[in-house]
């Protein structure tokens, strides 16, 4: 962290949001996929809108958990700054290009991101954020070491840590951790609304789930008649609000039993300060399931995935191999060091910060084959 003069209009938190918001990284994500690749329609959701979808629900709970709504937001804005082109596909085919030069995740990559890719201040490279957003960044999904850890700490991670500590073996702030589950209510909420308006799935059939079947029961009570997309409407609505209002019950009573004096007393609670009851829980994971089997796993969606697997697949080898494919300042990246380990993190780098679009433009240009998705 670099030492700065304090703002004179903003909070230390507010700079960090909106030093995310001006980022070259934030502004790619309108043209990532979410689920559809936006060739699909201009209405599905992308990368972008769910971030700010996730910004929004974020600053809903710290404001009525009395936390700070800037550090909030601020978490949410980072969360998916690397994901790479074609959402989890993209992801998918990185993460296997790059087994063996240390592995591919998004949440690493957004690290960089933030601390090393960003090259736009004169003095430093990254964004200059704060411990508390960087912490949150890096462990909004929980601990990375110690009992409560779910994955193997990546290498970016340790070093990062070795030179600025977050402490890696506790939990987030609340700040981080309503941006954490923000993200759940959001995309459960919007991929249902998505996968309706395509056809993906129909009401009668996502009925089935009861958290949603009795929402959609009230809807249809209450309007009888009402048109298929208002009725879409209206049901997402419920189930962000039923979400959010069962996160701010739960986190108030976990909040009241433990009466924290700090926010270190939160961050070594052993546990989420900021989640779902026990009743919810179970409904969202019931929404989960039926989505994984009836959009993301949808022959229309997987067919699209694995052509932009493809396509990251042929790109990731040719960069390696020739890097003067990739534009000046990148090829000189990736021959500099000489190591091949340091070239393929560089076009790893390089391939994450496409969009959609550019990503199948430089595979039809130096393929010559077209993907039509």
């Amino acid at each position: 962290m670099i030492e700065e003069t304090p703002s004179r209009t903003r909070s230390a938190f507010q700079r960090d949001r909106d030093r995310i918001l001006h980022s070259t990284a934030f502004r790619r994500l309108a043209h990532k996929t979410q689920v559809f690749v936006p060739l699909d329609g201009d209405h599905f959701r992308t990368r972008l809108t769910h971030t700010i979808e996730v910004g929004q629900i974020a600053r809903a709970l710290a404001r009525a958990l009395a936390l700070d709504e800037d550090l909030a937001e601020a978490v949410a804005l980072s969360h998916d700054l690397g994901h790479p082109p074609f959402g989890h596909a993209g992801e998918d085919a990185l993460t296997v290009c790059m087994a063996r030069y240390g592995g591919f995740d998004h949440n690493v990559q957004a690290l960089r991101i933030v601390t090393k890719l960003e090259r736009r201040y004169a003095r430093y490279d990254g964004l200059d954020l704060t411990w508390e957003t960087l912490e949150g960044l890096v462990k909004h999904n929980g601990p990375l070491l110690g009992p409560h850890a779910r994955i193997d700490l990546p290498a970016y991670f340790a070093e990062v840590d070795a030179a600025f500590p977050l402490e890696l073996d506790s939990f987030a702030g609340a700040e981080a951790q309503s941006a954490a589950i923000a993200d759940d209510i959001a995309y459960n909420a919007h991929d249902i609304d998505d996968g309706l308006r395509a056809g993906l799935f129909s009401l009668e059939e996502i009925a089935a789930v009861p958290f949603v079947g009795a929402l959609l029961e009230e809807v249809l009570t209450l309007y009888p008649g009402l048109e298929r997309t208002r009725v879409i409407h209206e049901l997402t609505r419920r189930v962000i609000t039923r979400f959010v209002e069962d996160v701010i019950d739960e986190a108030q009573a976990r909040l009241a039993a433990l009466q924290p004096r700090t926010a270190a007393d939160i961050r070594a609670a052993g546990r989420p300060m900021v989640a779902f009851s026990p009743t919810m829980a179970q409904a969202e994971r019931g929404v989960k399931a039926f989505l994984f089997s009836n959009m993301y796993r949808h022959p229309r969606i997987m067919t699209v995935r694995d052509q932009a697997r493809a396509a990251i697949s042929w790109l990731f080898p040719a960069f390696l191999e020739q890097p003067g494919l990739m534009p000046q300042e990148w090829a000189a990246l990736a021959t500099a060091s000489g190591e091949e380990a340091r070239a393929a993190r560089v076009v790893a780098d390089y391939i994450a910060g496409m969009t959609d679009r550019y990503a199948l433009n430089e595979y039809r240009r130096l393929s010559g084959r077209a993907v039509v998705l």
